[in-house]
């Protein structure tokens, strides 16, 4: 059992896994964790696992939002120092929840990968400490590792959890777990921009990937050496789904569900109505973030195409 310090888990709440009759599965519901996303854990653990000196120095990451805004969360809790670079384009619900806890938002380039090559250079510059997003032996154990075991506990005896899969930090760390246990895992990723799928096809991590426009800024950009050789280790495969699958997934959670869920995380909810994940009542589907703006939410609740 992993041994999660007492400031982390003062920070990060145990969130609800429900039962969803209008798809005939289970939910885990990350979306309500504090900071709107599950990568408040893995965050958490990170920076409660630093030296000292290293605290003082403060931390440098980039970010397309969800883990700008738990490392945000908990450096707070933490007194320790951190500014977070996020693209251009990051969602302004998430830069703002960045801000609102003391960090420094850098806006920097039009992806996350041209984000992260000026956080580790600032990082290197500065002496301080970067934190990866998905990279990271502790983001992985506390995003990935944790969650599962905290699945397991709540629910004993599920056969299948699907998980939407970016830079590959979740899906390294809950698979590790789950399968350990028997648990199949199915991964999601938005077909225009899947570095872990097109990983797999190519035998080798692609650290150098450039995928087309997605609605999902958290699970667009390249795979680290780490994550992919855990996840073609232990995944059972990954489904591609399409964007207006995502954006229709984004709606029915809200209109039938009674979810605020971001399209990163909606991708699972794609692949069930599309029939390519099927599900049953031992099937936990991950909702791993809620944090969209509301004018977006807005237009496509309107029936509007927006977003990319």
């Amino acid at each position: 059992m992993l041994r999660i310090p007492d400031v982390v888990r003062r920070l990060c709440r145990v969130t609800p896994l429900v039962f969803a009759p209008p798809l005939g599965c289970l939910l885990k519901l990350e979306s309500l964790q504090r900071t709107g996303s599950f990568k408040l854990r893995g965050a958490a653990l990170r920076l409660a696992r630093l030296p000292l000196l290293d605290r003082a120095a403060g931390v440098i990451a980039a970010s397309a939002g969800n883990h700008g805004l738990g490392l945000a969360c908990a450096a707070q809790a933490m007194n320790i120092p951190v500014r977070v670079i996020v693209p251009e384009d990051a969602p302004r619900i998430k830069r703002e929840g960045i801000s609102s806890f003391g960090a420094e938002v850098v806006r920097y380039g039009a992806s996350y990968d041209e984000a992260e090559q000026l956080a580790r250079q600032m990082a290197q510059e500065e002496e301080a400490i970067f934190v990866s997003p998905f990279d990271d032996t502790d983001v992985i154990e506390g995003n990935g590792a944790w969650l599962a075991q905290e699945i397991l506990q709540q629910r004993p005896g599920i056969t299948q959890v699907v998980i939407p899969i970016g830079g590959g930090g979740l899906a390294a760390g809950m698979t590790a777990e789950l399968v350990a246990e028997g648990v199949r895992v199915v991964g999601v990723q938005p077909r225009a921009n899947c570095a872990m799928a097109e990983s797999l096809r190519a035998g080798r991590a692609l650290v150098d990937y450039r995928g087309g426009r997605t609605l999902c800024e958290g699970l667009a950009g390249s795979v680290s050496h780490r994550t992919f050789r855990a996840v073609r280790q232990h995944i059972d495969r990954i489904e591609l789904v399409e964007e207006d699958q995502i954006r229709d997934a984004v709606v029915f959670a809200f209109r039938k569900l009674g979810l605020v869920v971001e399209a990163s995380a909606a991708v699972v909810i794609a692949a069930v109505r599309s029939g390519q994940v099927t599900v049953d009542e031992r099937t936990v589907l991950l909702i791993s973030g809620g944090n969209v703006d509301a004018d977006l939410l807005d237009s496509w609740l309107a029936g509007e195409a927006g977003g990319l």
